[in-house]
Formats: C-alpha cells, structure tokens, sequence
C-alpha cells in the first residue's frame, strides 16, 4: 500500500509529506507516504493527495504539464474508484471550473464554480488567512472524533477563492468568514479541504489520519 502525493511544483510538499508521515506512525498504516511526479506511481497508489498553493490556472496547467498525470488522475479516481484527498487550490481543481483570471477547467468531480470571496462585511479583508472554526453540514468518515462548531477544534486557512457547489449534499463542512464559505466537500471517494491539515495541529493531524483508514 501507499500513498502518492503529487509533486507539480504548487504545494506545501514538505509540511504534507511530514504530516502524512507522522499520521502514518502514530496509527500504524504500514504503507509508503511517496513523494511524486510519476503517474505510474499514482495509478498503482492505494491513496492520492494532491496539494496546491497560488492561482487555480497555474495548478491546473502544472499538473497538466506531467505527461500522462491527468490521465492517471481520472484513471485513480473514476476507474479504480480509491481515496482522493485534495488541499487548497488541490481541493478546488475538484470543481467543474475556476473562475481565477481567467476561466478554465477543472476536473468536474465535484460539481461547482471557484469564484472570489466577497464577505457580507466589507471590513473584512481578502484573502481570509489564519484559524477558524467550523460547522458541520454533513457527516463525513475524515471527520470521525473531531469537534466541530463554536467550541470545536480550529483549522487553518490562507484563500482569496471559494468553492461554489452546485449540490449541497456535496458541502461537509463551512467555515463562517462574513458568511459561510466552504471549507470541506466530498463526493464518492473523493474529498477536499479548503484548508491545509498538515498545518492545522490537531484537527489536521486527525484529518488526515481518518483519511488513512477511509475506505469508500
């Protein structure tokens, strides 16, 4: 077993490999955390994290850029059906399109539209960057004995976008930034975090440990 986390040049790569790696130890998953820019190694992975940082374009034309990625990407997720962990701009290239400069394509996984944030307080600045709590919308397995709410755990955020989903059984979770603005979705074997876990202490750690053991 294994888990490929993909290396396109737009991601926190060694906050995540580091993460993963302690997760790893910590609940005995006694497969591989792979550093990689190999599709090969994404087709053969029992898990896939796919990280992401900057403009939704340059994620989408970084990944686009490794010959044979998006192939091995739709392979993993839609033919082979196993656990697809996106961060950041990770998460969001899981929407139909992006609307960041320009408006371009993402995979389509989760059906939905990354637009700018516009809080319902024009006090608040852009991007939202640094620690809130959050609400649940749905339950999830990624979420399995963390607090949530009010009192809840607090995650980490840095984003100046936000995931619009079409279909709300598709939202898990929001975090209230003005308004609410979507910080996890998933659908089928297929999850997302507007947030980064490998740097969200606790509620991360657990995160991504749930994300470990997810068998969809």
């Amino acid at each position: 077993m294994s888990v490929a986390l993909i290396d396109y040049g737009a991601g926190n790569l060694r906050s995540a490999v580091k993460g993963l790696e302690r997760v790893a130890r910590e609940t005995g998953y006694s497969g591989s955390i792979e550093l990689t820019r190999d599709p090969e190694v994404v087709r053969r992975a029992d898990r896939v994290v796919l990280p992401g940082d900057g403009a939704f374009p340059f994620c989408r034309r970084g990944l686009s850029a490794i010959p044979g990625m998006d192939e091995a990407l739709v392979e993993f997720v839609e033919t082979r059906g196993r656990p697809f962990l996106g961060i950041c701009v990770g998460m969001q290239l899981l929407a139909s399109r992006g609307v960041e400069h320009e408006d371009i394509d993402g995979f389509g996984w989760i059906p939905g539209v990354v637009g700018p944030i516009v809080p319902d307080d024009l006090r608040l600045k852009v991007p939202h960057m640094g620690w809130n709590t959050m609400d649940l919308v749905h339950d999830h397995p990624v979420l399995d004995g963390i607090q949530l709410g009010e009192t809840g755990l607090h995650a980490y955020f840095l984003h100046s976008f936000v995931f619009e989903v079409a279909d709300r059984t598709d939202l898990v979770a929001t975090a209230t930034y003005g308004r609410p603005l979507t910080s996890i979705v998933a659908r089928g074997n297929v999850v997302g975090t507007q947030f980064h876990p490998e740097k969200s202490q606790a509620l991360g750690l657990k995160l991504l440990a749930n994300f470990l053991k997810w068998a969809p």
